[in-house]
């Protein structure tokens, strides 16, 4: 929503979400803090049968700007077999992260072709650098998004049409749940701030100057075998930590049903 509320001003603004409560609530906001008109279309990403229901939606728009930005991430890190419910754990992440890229820009980049203009912003991850184990199959969707509009780029550069990669670190956000902003992880509002400035620059960033910093070092100064490592061993310590934090919950639970 920081992405649209960057872009919205004296836009026509249509903003796909799989709340309607929420999208109710942002249309108000933009509408009365923009003086915008706002086009709501709610949908679940997690399913494959949406996409006639979004191009209805769309149609008659001239949509100049598309923010690729819906996502899904583990719960919790773990290991790849022992993820809950596995069979529908994949199907979804593939349709949220991977299938809504390719299916939105397949709707709207046509009409950009066309007029030989346009822009796209692919929200990835950090993630989407090197593997990430115990966020495996998050971290090799937002691998897909980043080589799907690098590939698309080069297709499209000479028909004037920018589409970008974007793969920021730590964000304060929902999925992130770090709540208090600090120089390295900022708020959406600031990462978007100084994001949009790359726009027309560069066709992958890490859209914030600490993360530009981290992403160099990452890729080019520690060796991927040793990034690979400490993002395992990371993980694993945040997994022990979850699974602790939810046996003690549960033995709450348990010690208070049996007092009652």
């Amino acid at each position: 929503c920081s992405v649209v509320t960057h872009l919205v001003v004296g836009l026509f603004s249509t903003i796909i979400n799989v709340n309607e409560v929420i999208l109710k609530n942002i249309f108000i906001a933009k509408k009365h803090q923009f003086k915008v008109e706002t086009r709501t279309i709610a949908v679940d990403f997690g399913r494959s049968d949406i996409y006639e229901k979004i191009d209805a939606g769309l149609a008659g728009l001239e949509i100049g700007v598309l923010v690729n930005n819906v996502g899904v991430s583990y719960s919790y890190p773990e290991y790849y077999l022992h993820i809950p419910d596995l069979d529908n754990f994949i199907t979804y992440m593939i349709n949220v992260n991977i299938t809504s890229v390719c299916q939105m820009t397949r709707l709207v980049l046509p009409r950009m072709a066309e007029r030989s203009k346009g822009v796209i912003l692919n929200i990835s991850s950090a993630s989407g650098m090197y593997p990430v184990p115990l966020l495996t199959v998050y971290s090799a969707s937002k691998a897909f998004v980043d080589f799907f509009s690098r590939g698309l780029q080069e297709e499209y550069r000479r028909q004037g049409i920018i589409i970008q990669s974007v793969l920021p670190f730590f964000v304060v956000t929902k999925m992130t749940r770090i709540k208090k902003p600090t120089f390295d992880k900022p708020t959406p509002e600031r990462y978007v701030a100084a994001e949009l400035s790359t726009v027309g620059l560069q066709s992958q960033t890490n859209g914030y100057f600490p993360h530009a910093v981290m992403g160099w070092i990452t890729t080019k100064v520690v060796p991927i075998n040793i990034v690979i490592f400490l993002g395992a061993a990371m993980n694993r310590v945040q997994r022990t930590g979850y699974l602790n934090r939810r046996r003690l919950r549960e033995q709450k639970n348990g010690a208070s049903l049996k007092s009652d």
